[in-house]
């Protein structure tokens, strides 16, 4: 077994998984039903690809779904990953025979080369041709992790051969890499691939696999964000957090010389949680970065992709090993609890894609076998490390970040300790210690602060009071414990209000910790279907999304919230006073919000203000283009473009002033499948960047031209929509249509959203 490189390690230490055991009735069954989920797959389903790659004979079908698409083998990666966790914490021989039984597969699927993939080596040539194809690096990355994961967990000599031999061929490939090709390369979503790649290098020592994590860092992007400029907008928010992962990943492997990739990483996350982020910690819509501080307009059906929050944890957790700044642990239980416990079903033990921000739609979570969504590959890793933040130490330091009820198995320090917490439900929290040999034992005690906490907070040592300090938001309680001791803390709650800062009237509401949401019932929960395979949730009925105070003005209700939003009883249940909605919403915790449409941000108003009569006028607005749309395509987003047929040469896609695009050269082109209804009028729309100016796109719908259109001469950097009639004759007979776009004289694209729709009627 190859000896691991020396890594310059963090400030503060996690503890081994196995080290920590999650003890409350929630947080065991989420365990208990991501661990069923894993023990129900055939693994031989899941390296069917590779052995078909390989040119040997599956031994079962490959699964259905997104593996069955350019992008499989994505689920194998994080398997790997969630066994090797699931094995850490329950050192069941079963988990470890399963993944022993992978290793061998994998280790006779990889060729010569070191190449191991369930997809052809040409989808990676297809990227540097810029030709079509769905995110084969962001897949590779998955596959090393999971090895990674592996050998962490079991010492597997064959995963570290495996893994080695595939860094080599990562390494091999990229070093014939141009400046002008790299470019190429990372323009299109990669994952994780330079944080994966330190990783290997850790355990490898091999300087090509050192030199190869540095050909996936994005130093322009790098730089950007390190100098405090938010130039996130239109970003592929799960491309760009792995990406800082891995700058983060080059400071804590190379150390402070390589301090600018630890600032860069600081400044993308306060960034993010700060300006890009909704009170579930959860950010994004359509997968993408809006502008910064634009949150409320942006909130939709597809807000808050699960993805997010899990990278947005691992970065957030390394971070406060790195500084103990409580603002890290603060955001984790955030979005912890509210984003991460909220995406999976407590009796299923499925895991949801988009999160939705507004209100009125309902949660949707994947099936077992027929799916596989980045975000099932990244629900069976979140909930297999439920227990991996709770307590951090250094020394004789124990931080306590978490409060939940749980053991740890201090071994090092001979000390155990058994946490009794059941927040928000009550208020109290117990801490019980256990010393070898009935002894005694001195610890440096640092117990979080919590951001939500309303008023002074109770400290008890077996039943008396007992003195205490605070730095930097934490409880410091430095003294030689006994065997036996009892520490027990209140922490009281109140409600509070989150407001949006694009429209200060939305707000949300929280208790303690626990994002509160109202159920709106169960009508016509029907779903519709976007991207490739992704279903979301429809809202087909008027949703009432404002609240209206009565006798006082919406401040002046917000100010006084906790006489307005009123606990009932001992519950979780929370009611409205004094507006128009007292007798029908009814606020509960929203994690545990599985079955009904729901509500999370209100819009507060007055009776027959400007402000109801736009907000209003908005929706309105909103619900006749989605009436009117026929189907519609996410340009430049490569899973919906796939889910539409794109074809292409000489093209590739992006983002530009905070809007995707496809763009192609002279000579290239690209099209899309769009269905058409033959029963009414139809109309082609599409948007273009006034920056591509004095440039015609010529437009095809099944081969016949449909449009030339002709850009403004004059330079402007603003975004135009046009729509075309698409004539009786080009739609007789048919359900979809071929709309090829083919740019004139110089480079040029179209961006947003193509639709093909009915003419909106008013």
């Amino acid at each position: 077994m190859q000896m691991e490189t020396m890594v310059r390690n963090g400030v503060l230490k996690d503890f081994r998984l196995q080290q920590v055991v999650l003890t409350g009735d929630y947080h065991v069954n989420a365990f208990a039903k991501e661990l069923q989920y894993l023990q129900s797959y055939d693994v031989d389903r899941l390296l069917a690809g590779f052995r078909e790659n390989r040119g040997l004979e599956p031994k079962a079908q490959k699964y259905p779904g997104w593996e069955d698409t350019e992008i499989r083998g994505h689920t194998l990666g994080h398997f790997l990953t969630a066994c090797s966790q699931a094995y850490e914490n329950t050192q069941d021989a079963a988990l470890l025979e399963k993944l022993e039984y992978m290793m061998s597969e994998l280790a006779a699927c990889q060729f010569e080369s070191g190449y191991l993939s369930a997809f052809p080596e040409q989808l990676i040539d297809n990227i540097e041709m810029r030709q079509p194809a769905w995110v084969p690096w962001y897949t590779m990355h998955k596959i090393i992790a999971g090895l990674i994961s592996v050998y962490h967990a079991t010492g597997s000599q064959t995963a570290y051969d495996t893994v080695v031999k595939l860094g080599d061929w990562v390494a091999s490939r990229t070093s014939r890499w141009s400046d002008e090709l790299q470019a190429t390369v990372l323009a299109v979503e990669y994952g994780g691939m330079n944080d994966c790649l330190y990783d290997l290098y850790k355990i490898s020592g091999d300087a090509k696999h050192l030199e190869a994590a540095h050909k996936f860092d994005e130093l322009p992007l790098f730089e950007a964000i390190q100098q405090g400029r938010d130039i996130l907008r239109g970003k592929h928010a799960n491309t760009t957090i792995p990406k800082f992962l891995g700058a983060l990943n080059r400071y804590l492997v190379l150390g402070e010389s390589e301090r600018f990739y630890l600032e860069a990483a600081q400044s993308f996350w306060d960034m993010v949680v700060y300006h890009h982020s909704y009170i579930t910690g959860g950010n994004s819509e359509s997968e993408h970065f809006g502008e910064p501080d634009i949150l409320n307009s942006k909130r939709s059906d597809i807000t808050c992709e699960t993805c997010n929050s899990y990278n947005m944890l691992k970065l957030t957790r390394e971070l406060f090993k790195l500084t103990g700044d409580v603002k890290y642990s603060d955001f984790y239980e955030r979005n912890y609890v509210n984003a991460i416990l909220s995406s999976q079903h407590p009796e299923t033990g499925m895991t949801m894609y988009f999160q939705p921000m507004a209100t009125g739609y309902f949660k949707i979570y994947s099936s077992p076998f027929e799916h596989f969504w980045c975000c099932t590959g990244t629900g069976m890793e979140s909930f297999t490390k439920l227990n991996d933040s709770i307590y951090f130490h250094a020394g004789s330091t124990l931080y306590i970040n978490q409060y939940m009820s749980s053991k740890l198995n201090w071994l090092e320090q001979g000390v155990k300790l058994t946490q009794r917490a059941v927040i928000p439900e009550t208020d109290e929290v117990t801490l019980a210690f256990e010393i070898a040999d009935g002894g005694r034992k001195r610890l440096d005690l640092h117990l979080r602060i919590p951001y939500w906490v309303a008023g002074q907070i109770e400290l008890k040592l077996n039943g008396e009071g007992i003195p205490w300090k605070s730095e930097q938001q934490y409880i410091v309680i430095d003294r030689e414990w006994s065997h036996g001791d009892v520490l027990t803390m209140k922490l009281p709650m109140k409600i509070f209000v989150s407001r949006l800062p694009d429209n200060e009237n939305v707000v949300g509401f929280q208790y303690g910790p626990v994002v509160l949401s109202a159920g709106l019932g169960t009508e016509d929960m029907t779903q519709a279907a976007t991207g490739i395979m992704v279903s979301v949730p429809t809202r087909k009925m008027l949703v009432k999304d404002f609240i209206i105070p009565r006798e006082m003005t919406p401040e002046e209700w917000l100010s006084s919230i906790e006489d307005h939003l009123v606990r009932r009883g001992h519950e979780l249940v929370f009611e409205l006073r004094n507006t128009d909605e007292d007798e029908r919403l009814v606020f509960t915790p929203h994690y545990k919000q599985h079955r009904e449409r729901y509500g999370i941000y209100w819009n507060i108003v007055a009776a027959d203000s400007d402000e109801l009569k736009q907000h209003l006028e908005r929706g309105r607005q909103e619900q006749l283009i989605r009436e009117a749309t026929i189907d519609s395509v996410q340009v430049g987003n490569d899973q919906y473009e796939l889910e539409h047929g794109i074809k292409g040469e000489e093209t590739f896609g992006g983002a530009w002033d905070g809007l995707n695009g496809r763009v192609a050269h002279v000579g290239g082109w690209f099209s899309y499948k769009l269905a058409v209804n033959p029963q009414v009028d139809n109309l082609l729309q599409v948007t273009y960047f006034s920056i591509n100016h004095d440039r015609v796109m010529n437009i095809y719908a099944n081969g016949e031209l449909l449009a030339s259109e002709r850009t403004p001469v004059e330079r402007k950097r603003e975004f135009f929509t046009k729509q075309y009639p698409i004539p009786a004759e080009f739609l007789q007979g048919k359900r979809e249509m071929e709309f090829k776009f083919v740019p004139e004289g110089d480079l040029n694209g179209i961006y947003g959203v193509l639709r093909t729709m009915k003419p909106i009627e008013e």
